[in-house]
């Protein structure tokens, strides 16, 4: 029950991550093995990059594993299969499984040579970055000696893809950051075609805001580590990209992917603070979209519709539960850091933490008088509200309440104004 009362820690999200990678090496031997069923015409190509691929994990399995657990593999990959099984829809992504075996070959250090289809004429390798081709070609082969240099065979010329930005290159570009010996490392994917599913993602960073990224992480994490223990120690275990969004009108939008396990998309963070508050909000996100994974929390949709107090529209039950774990998260970050603020910062997050422990137990609340939990989720709601219910007698600021409780009316106000049909 740790995961539902918020926390979880090390254990428990070691299952997650192994339920994760589990998860992607069955979509891609399902990719494989539905084609082959088909007679799918790129089936024995398809079964060619399986093998290079699973070469590639025999001589450096770390090397393959890591691009195996890429987030963008998971959304490609469960698109793929999806569209295999699904008659009505043309399945022709399923080239694309040798692009990640050329990933996964490069990064083990093999000699490889693969015949990969550009798309809008590009090559986009996960977790390394994309080959460009001008004029878009049509099959070009992709080879390696296992020396780490890259040729590209494309309409009669080789193309040598170097290790910085040029002309034929863009590679992903890390972020790091340490604090007490503690050293997280992640990816700017602000590439690849399958980052973030569904979200209105940015395109390529400038180096002034990568370096504006870097900052904000560096601030981030030395608050994480300093002043939220378990949720860097998961921050650290689960997240290895982030994905820039396109910048909103106000605030800082962010966003997961049940598919893209391992993926963090926000908007560029204005400072540390927010960075560290919306890491620990995706993070959660994250946890339940593992859990759900394996265990079934909600009943079937049967099409009721509620009020959430951090959206603007009416959620399913499902939407529902996973915005009040997240929120159950975010409320944990404003209680634990309006103890290391001073003046208005102190305000700020004891606001902050009224609010969100107000809004998320009464969803809480709601989750468990809906009916549409199953005996497990009733079971994880419960110790979410268990949770809630203990920080709702902490001592608050009398302005902060009030802030915090007319913040809260305003919201549900303009909520029934835009959603007048829907109960809430």
């Amino acid at each position: 029950m740790a995961l539902a009362a918020g926390d979880g820690g090390t254990d428990a999200v070691r299952h997650l991550i192994a339920a994760e990678y589990s998860k992607h090496v069955l979509f891609v031997r399902g990719i494989v093995d539905e084609t082959r069923r088909l007679g799918h015409p790129d089936a024995a190509y398809v079964r060619r990059a399986y093998d290079l691929l699973a070469t590639a994990q025999g001589h450096d399995l770390p090397a393959a594993e890591s691009v195996l657990r890429y987030p963008s593999v998971g959304v490609w990959a469960r698109k793929v299969l999806w569209a295999l099984r699904d008659s009505r829809r043309a399945a022709k992504e399923p080239l694309g499984l040798a692009a990640v075996a050329a990933a996964a070959a490069i990064k083990a250090g093999i000699a490889f040579s693969m015949e990969i289809t550009p798309a809008d004429g590009t090559i986009t390798l996960p977790s390394l970055g994309q080959i460009l081709l001008p004029g878009r070609p049509g099959a070009v082969t992709v080879r390696s000696a296992g020396d780490g240099e890259v040729r590209v065979l494309a309409g009669g010329a080789e193309i040598h893809v170097p290790a910085k930005d040029g002309e034929v290159w863009r590679g992903l570009r890390p972020l790091s950051a340490s604090a007490d010996d503690r050293t997280i490392s992640l990816l700017v994917d602000d590439l690849d075609p399958y980052r973030m599913p569904a979200a209105p993602v940015a395109g390529r960073l400038t180096e002034a805001e990568h370096e504006a990224w870097q900052r904000a992480l560096t601030d981030a994490w030395l608050l994480l580590v300093r002043h939220h223990e378990t949720t860097a120690t998961e921050i650290l275990a689960i997240l290895r990209v982030l994905t820039p969004l396109r910048r909103p009108a106000t605030g800082v939008s962010s966003a997961t992917s049940r598919d893209a396990f391992g993926c963090a998309a926000m908007s560029t963070p204005p400072d540390g603070l927010a960075m560290a508050a919306t890491l620990a909000h995706e993070v959660q996100h994250a946890k339940l979209s593992g859990l759900l994974d394996m265990i079934a929390l909600t009943r079937i949709d049967d099409g009721r519709r509620y009020y959430a107090p951090w959206r603007d529209d009416p959620r399913p039950i499902s939407g529902l539960l996973q915005g009040t774990y997240a929120y159950l998260g975010v409320t944990a970050f404003w209680r634990r850091q309006r103890l290391h603020g001073e003046g208005a910062d102190a305000v700020h997050a004891h606001t902050r933490f009224a609010r969100w422990r107000t809004a998320a137990l009464s969803t809480a609340d709601v989750l468990l008088r809906s009916g549409a939990l199953t005996a497990r989720g009733e079971e994880f709601v419960t110790e979410m509200h268990r949770t809630l219910r203990a920080w709702a007698d902490e001592p608050v600021p009398p302005q902060a309440l009030a802030d915090a409780g007319h913040e809260a009316e305003e919201h549900r106000r303009a909520w029934r104004e835009r959603n007048p049909h829907v109960p809430g």
